[in-house]
C-alpha cells in the first residue's frame, strides 16, 4: 500500500488517497459532509475481490456504505494503467438506472460522488457473493436469475441516455485486452503458466489472419458510437447475489454502444461456465430485442469474449480441461468466422 500511495502522490499530489486509515477516512468523510462531526467509524474492511478500483466497506453506528476510488491503474493489475474518469462514468450509470422504476431494484443507490478525488459513495448491499461460482463444475444458473438478467438488459437498452459520456479511454483500455493483446503472438504472456498446453493451443488463433481481420473489424465497431446504453462488462463478476435479490454492479465500462455486445458477453460466459446447449439456445427468451438486433453480431462478440478470456490476461476461475477449452475456442472462432 505504501508504494502505491507514493505512486499516486507523484501523479496527483493534491488528491485524497483512500486507504484503511480510519483517522484519514473520518477527516475526509467529514470534509465531504458524509460523516457527522461527532460520528465515528466503527470498522473498515474489504468487501470482496475487486478488479478495477480500490473498494472499502465503511461502517458507523448509523450506517454502512461502500466507498470506492479509481486510481490511475487497474487495482488487481497495478502494472496496467487505467483512466480515473471511470468512477465518474459509473456514477452517471447509477443515476441513469436508478431513475427507472424497473432497473432501480437491480442497482445500488449512489449516495455521494466526489469526481475531484475519483471517489464514489454507494449503498452497501450487504454480504453478497457474485456469480463466479457458476464456473465451478456442475453449477447452473437459476432460470429465474437468467430471466432477470435478460429483462435488465431489455430495459437498460431502452433508456434514453443520448448525453451519456463517450468513455473513450476506458473503451480503448478494454479494446486492447479484448481485441488485440490475446491475439498477439508476441505479447509475452505465457499461457502455459495458466494451464500446461494452452500456449500451443492458442497459436492457431493467433496465426489465423482471416480470424484476426474479422476481430479487427469488430473491434472498430466496439470503438464506434452505438445507439443504446450498455453495461459493457456483463459477466458473472458483475452480478451480485444479495438478500434483496440479484444486483448488477461495476459499470465503469458503460457507454453508448451496441446491445449485441452485452448479450454476446453474457452468452460467452454461459459457454465458459459449461451450461448445456438447451439453456444456451433459449437464453434469449427473456430478452426483448430492439428492431434491427443482429444475432450474428451477438455471436461474433460472444466468440471474441470466449477467446479473449481463454487467451488473455483476464483469466477466470474455470474448471475446464484443456480439451474443453479447445472445444470452446473452436466454437468461438466459428461464430466470428460466420459473421
Amino acid at each position: 500500500m505504501k508504494a502505491l500511495r507514493e505512486r499516486f502522490r507523484q501523479i496527483y499530489p493534491d488528491k485524497f488517497f483512500l486507504s484503511y486509515s480510519i483517522p484519514e477516512l473520518e477527516a475526509y468523510l467529514r470534509q465531504r459532509a458524509w460523516l457527522g462531526e461527532v460520528e465515528k467509524i466503527l470498522s473498515v474492511e474489504k468487501p470482496g475481490e475487486g478488479n478495477m478500483n480500490f473498494v472499502l466497506r465503511v461502517q458507523t453506528a448509523e450506517w454502512s456504505a461502500i466507498i470506492k476510488q479509481a486510481r490511475p491503474w487497474v487495482e488487481k493489475y497495478p502494472s496496467i494503467d487505467a483512466p480515473v474518469i471511470r468512477n465518474e462514468v459509473e456514477g452517471m450509470f447509477l443515476k441513469a438506472v436508478n431513475s427507472d422504476a424497473k432497473l432501480t431494484k437491480f442497482a445500488p443507490k449512489l449516495l455521494g460522488d466526489d469526481p475531484d478525488n475519483f471517489i464514489l459513495l454507494i449503498e452497501d448491499l450487504g454480504e453478497g457473493m457474485d456469480y463466479s461460482s457458476l464456473y465451478e463444475q456442475g453449477n447452473v444458473i437459476d432460470r429465474t436469475d437468467l430471466g432477470s438478467l435478460m429483462g435488465y438488459l431489455s430495459k437498460l437498452h431502452r433508456l434514453d441516455c443520448s448525453s451519456f459520456p463517450v468513455n473513450e479511454a476506458m473503451r480503448r483500455l478494454n479494446h486492447e485486452h479484448i481485441f488485440n493483446f490475446p491475439f498477439n503472438e508476441s505479447n509475452g504472456f505465457n499461457l502455459d503458466d495458466v494451464q500446461v498446453g494452452l500456449q500451443a493451443a492458442s497459436l492457431p488463433y493467433k496465426r489465423d489472419h482471416t480470424l484476426k481481420s474479422a476481430i479487427f473489424k469488430l473491434g472498430e465497431l466496439y470503438l464506434s458510437e452505438g445507439p443504446v446504453l450498455i453495461h459493457g462488462d456483463y459477466y458473472p463478476g458483475s452480478w451480485l447475489q444479495t438478500q434483496s435479490g440479484l444486483k448488477v454492479i461495476d459499470a465503469e465500462f458503460s457507454f453508448m454502444g451496441y446491445a449485441e455486445f452485452d448479450l454476446g458477453v453474457l452468452l460467452a460466459h454461459l459457454v465458459l461456465s459449461q451450461h448445456n446447449d438447451q439453456l444456451i439456445q433459449h437464453f434469449m427468451d427473456g430478452y426483448d430485442p430492439l428492431p434491427g438486433f443482429n444475432h450474428g453480431l451477438m455471436k461474433a462478440f460472444a466468440g471474441i469474449e470466449i477467446l479473449r478470456r481463454l487467451l488473455g490476461v483476464a483469466q477466470l476461475p474455470l474448471s475446464m480441461s484443456l480439451s474443453e477449452k479447445g472445444e470452446a475456442m473452436v466454437r468461438g472462432a466459428s461464430w466470428i468466422h460466420h459473421f
